[in-house]
């Protein structure tokens, strides 16, 4: 009895140890618990509290309004409109849930254009609407197969079934999305196109005041969206050059993909609205403005707040060269005489013609005009329509108006002198006969100066020139004459001081600098010297007159003339910041005694009882010189039947006053006519433009300058 006692006494008292240490040991946890609490609240408490309450700052830029664009005499020529938008600002991180949720909120409250809604987009929508439906697309078996492939990647796993699942999307589960979730789709679309922190525009066009204001009433429940103040551009004269003014992409096309780099580079953002052509890409630095700054507060990826770090300012204004008056009237002179001639029988081929007007001393440009008849791809119908851009991106035979630079280059090369006499007859060569236009039956032998062949336009006098130039210093008939590619070489590098065949540097894009010719025989030279074989720029031909016409000054034609900063109202033209001056491109080397008797050759084309422009100029108010050409030329081939059709391209180049230039200008016309009769539309073109430059000059001057209308055609 004492034995179990002993042993009961002795048991308890282990289970009294094991209590106790037990015991113990949830004291030391509890301690060890409370000095934790301790240490989180006491030694790191505020740092825990400003994690909690931690937010973020990211600074973002919104674009802003560009600059405007006037023409010489300060009319708007492209503009800003104000108008209502919505926006969607996406914070850093978002799901697809989160902006369907939002694109159902939005959708109740504004109209949205469903049209730019893809398959695809309604594959993509379907999936996430009916998302157990969508999984059993793929079978658990598929899904199995998919997991165990181990050449794929988690992500190209899920990639491949996501695939799976679009291309068993049936057309019945398409059928069963409504109007509504189409709606839906497409504000959807939008939202998750945006960058995050960017505002993204969702509608610009058409939000009207009851949209704008519910959209605003309602903000607080839709997280990320905005209303606000966007801009249009617009352009009055909608007609009027308006591939010379160029393009801005839209706030959904953003920066172009060619480009984003080079954007992204220089702070823009991928939504930023830029120029893409012409005027509007050249002059984008200036345009676009300084664009605002802002910074965004946001918490775990959201925006709470944003706060503007920087004003933006809408792009700088800038001051063309162009005319707008002048420029509507020449286009108006153009078009019309096109629709006298293109449905002509003698004029089939006839579809474009072209004018350049600019000062020949500065280079400003102040008309550049082309013009083309066609079928218009938008409505299917014929009609004339802008081709201004034609005047510096095509090239064509140009004829005798080139006679000028033949005869200054025989100068420089010293092969004939001012004055000089050389006789016209039929230049008879290995391959055939060579004859000037009023002597192809070869009747007479002429001796002729050189103003008298420009007057007369005497090819023989030129071919001569270019003979010997290349080591024919007489003609002897039926014999065989020198020429190599160097000396085709040589003539053009001559061409080429006058802004012949290359680029005359126009600040726009695009310029080309024409077509030249494969030497294959010497008798190339003699068709080069008559403005057969090279093709030139009308552009090219406004410089090459104008060079001639300033006393040798090859001056780069300009279209900017100023860039004003904003003005201080909507109406006004702010302060000049910078004046385009007049860039002289080379002096051609000639004496001014050279030059003078080219300048009267073509006054004698004017004026001279033989000129080939008298009949159109020698009665004109004012005192003009000038060039005409003629130039046998194809049409390009028949997409149909690959034939080439034989035809004549016309063109007059001039300037006036005849001792004081003012204004020069040149006038092509390709394919003007199919056989012998010559319409003349280049000369009439010419004498037109010419009056209506002289007319508005003189209104002006006497304080009578008439409203244009903001339209053509």
């Amino acid at each position: 009895m004492d034995k179990k006692k002993q042993k009961k006494k002795k048991k308890n008292r282990h289970v009294s140890v094991r209590m106790n240490l037990l015991f113990f040991f949830v004291f030391l946890l509890f301690s060890l618990l409370i000095l934790r609490l301790g240490v989180v609240q006491i030694v790191s408490g505020e740092g825990y509290k400003q994690e909690v309450e931690r937010t973020e700052d990211v600074v973002v830029t919104n674009s802003v309004p560009r600059g405007k664009i006037y023409d010489r005499t300060e009319k708007v020529i492209v503009d800003n409109v104000a108008r209502n938008a919505i926006t969607y600002t996406p914070p850093q991180s978002s799901n697809p849930e989160d902006m369907m949720e939002v694109a159902v909120k939005l959708a109740q409250l504004i109209e949205m254009d469903t049209s730019s809604v893809r398959e695809r987009d309604q594959k993509d929508y379907w999936i996430l609407t009916n998302k157990k439906a969508a999984d059993k697309k793929v079978t658990v078996e598929e899904k199995k197969e998919i997991a165990r492939n181990k050449d794929l990647s988690s992500k190209e796993k899920n990639n491949k079934i996501y695939q799976m699942t679009l291309e068993r999307i049936s057309e019945q589960d398409l059928a069963s999305l409504t109007e509504q979730d189409i709606e839906n789709l497409a504000i959807y679309r939008e939202l998750s196109t945006g960058y995050a922190l960017t505002p993204k525009i969702i509608k610009n066009e058409g939000v009207s005041q009851k949209e704008f204001a519910v959209v605003s009433e309602n903000l607080s429940e839709l997280p990320g969206i905005n209303t606000t103040t966007d801009w249009e551009r617009v352009y009055p004269f909608e007609n009027t050059i308006r591939s010379i003014l160029g393009s801005v992409s839209s706030s959904k096309q953003g920066l172009p993909s060619e480009m984003v780099d080079y954007y992204l580079s220089k702070d823009y953002s991928r939504n930023d609205r830029v120029g893409t052509s012409q005027l509007e890409l050249q002059y984008e630095d200036i345009l676009s403005g300084r664009k605002e700054k802002m910074k965004n507060v946001t918490k775990d990826g959201a925006v709470l707040e944003t706060k503007v770090m920087k004003e933006g300012q809408r792009g700088k204004d800038i001051v063309i060269t162009i005319d707008m008056e002048l420029q509507q009237e020449v286009e108006k002179i153009v078009s019309e005489e096109l629709l006298k001639n293109v449905h002509q029988e003698r004029s089939s081929h006839l579809d474009r013609a072209f004018v350049v007007m600019m000062d020949p001393n500065s280079g400003e440009v102040l008309a550049l005009v082309g013009k083309r008849y066609g079928k218009d791809p938008s409505t299917g119908e014929y009609r004339v329509m802008d081709y201004a851009l034609g005047t510096y991106t095509s090239f064509y035979e140009v004829g005798s108006a080139v006679k000028g630079a033949t005869v200054l280059t025989g100068y420089m090369a010293g092969v004939i002198t001012p004055g000089q006499s050389l006789v016209d007859e039929p230049i008879e060569i290995a391959n055939g006969k060579k004859t000037s236009w009023f002597n192809t039956n070869g009747g007479s032998n002429t001796p002729m100066t050189d103003r008298y062949a420009l007057e007369r336009s005497s090819n023989v006098y030129m071919f001569k020139v270019a003979m010997k130039m290349a080591g024919n210093p007489h003609y002897i008939p039926k014999a065989p004459i020198n020429g190599s590619k160097k000396d085709l070489v040589n003539l053009r590098n001559h061409f080429n001081q006058f802004g012949l065949g290359v680029n005359t540097g126009i600040d726009l894009p695009g310029e080309v600098d024409g077509y030249k010719g494969q030497y294959s025989l010497p008798g190339n030279l003699l068709d080069f010297a008559i403005g057969q074989f090279d093709t030139y720029t009308p552009l090219q031909l406004a410089q090459y007159v104008s060079t001639i016409a300033n006393g040798g000054y090859r001056v780069q034609p300009q279209i900017l003339k100023e860039v004003r900063k904003p003005g201080k109202n909507h109406e006004t033209l702010g302060a000049m910041e910078m004046k385009n001056e007049p860039t002289i491109l080379n002096k051609v080397n000639v004496t001014s005694h050279q030059l003078e008797n080219v300048q009267k050759g073509f006054y004698q084309v004017y004026h001279g009882s033989k000129g080939t422009a008298v009949t159109h100029f020698g009665d004109a108010p004012y005192v003009a010189a000038g060039k005409s050409g003629t130039a046998e030329s194809f049409t390009p081939p028949d997409p149909v039947t690959g034939l080439k059709y034989s035809t004549y391209n016309t063109t007059l180049i001039g300037y006036a006053p005849y001792n004081q230039p003012e204004i020069a200008y040149s006038t092509v016309v390709p394919a003007s006519h199919n056989g012998e009769t010559d319409p003349y539309i280049n000369k009439d073109i010419s004498r037109r433009i010419m009056d209506k430059y002289f007319e508005l000059k003189k209104q002006r001057d006497s304080g009578e300058e008439k409203n244009i209308s903001e339209s053509s055609e």
